[in-house]
């Protein structure tokens, strides 16, 4: 998962990292609210922790913008050296999913971001089941059939398909994408949008078949699940994506 840090304090800083590191995880350090705020316009993460004091803009104020404009359940931890029970209550009621207090204890920490990220992401804990709509996932052997018949994909593709439909509603950036499945963002996001061009035309992914794939100008995309009022009925089965 990928996971954004707000803290100011470099002993602090590379604590936490080292952490989250440790259990997998990849990590964006930041010092300054108002520099994490301005990336934050531009990149995705899964799981937010948070100092309560920073310069610039605080851990509160990010919370804030964080509830405001990004997915509800995008978890959120403080840890901080803010001990007295107002404060905890104030961060909760602020919107916080947890709060941690300072000095960090690398397994308290790793356990409690464990324990966030599997409230948050329960569809990554588990294999994508086969029978979604038209579309058939064998895990197995790497496959994916669209109305009973296998899909010619190549393996990125695959990966990329499997990817999104574990992921549906979020905000998936271009460098999101590329450090996930191409372990690395050093490369043109061009890449992304000819393997995403190639694996809707290959899918089908369309309103038809209950699912679409929204572009987000300058940033990413987002892989929707369509319920049933939103599905159009296809009056035309030769109709083109």
């Amino acid at each position: 998962m990928r996971i954004a840090i707000l803290e100011d304090d470099p002993a602090h800083a590379r604590i936490i990292e080292k952490t989250l590191l440790q259990a997998g995880h990849q990590c964006q350090v930041y010092g300054d609210g108002r520099l994490m705020l301005r990336e934050l316009h531009r990149q995705s993460y899964d799981l937010f922790v948070l100092d309560w004091h920073v310069p610039h803009v605080e851990g509160p104020e990010i919370l804030g913008w964080i509830r405001r404009n990004l997915p509800r359940h995008l978890p959120v931890l403080f840890v901080t050296s803010r001990d007295d029970e107002q404060d905890v209550v104030e961060g909760l009621q602020a919107g916080a999913d947890d709060y941690m207090t300072k000095p960090i204890r690398a397994l308290e920490l790793q356990a409690r971001v464990t324990a966030l990220l599997r409230r948050a992401y329960p569809e990554t804990t588990r294999p994508v089941q086969p029978g979604f709509g038209d579309y058939v996932f064998d895990l197995h052997r790497r496959e994916i059939s669209l109305r009973g018949k296998v899909v010619d994909l190549k393996p990125k593709e695959y990966e990329l398909a499997l990817f999104l439909f574990r992921n549906p509603g979020r905000l998936l950036t271009h460098q999101h994408l590329l450090e996930e499945l191409w372990g690395t963002s050093a490369i043109d996001t061009r890449t992304v949008t000819t393997h995403m061009s190639q694996l809707r035309r290959k899918l089908d992914l369309r309103p038809q078949n209950g699912v679409r794939v929204v572009p987000v100008y300058g940033l990413g995309y987002r892989f929707e699940v369509l319920d049933s009022a939103e599905t159009p009925t296809n009056t035309n089965n030769d109709a083109s994506p």
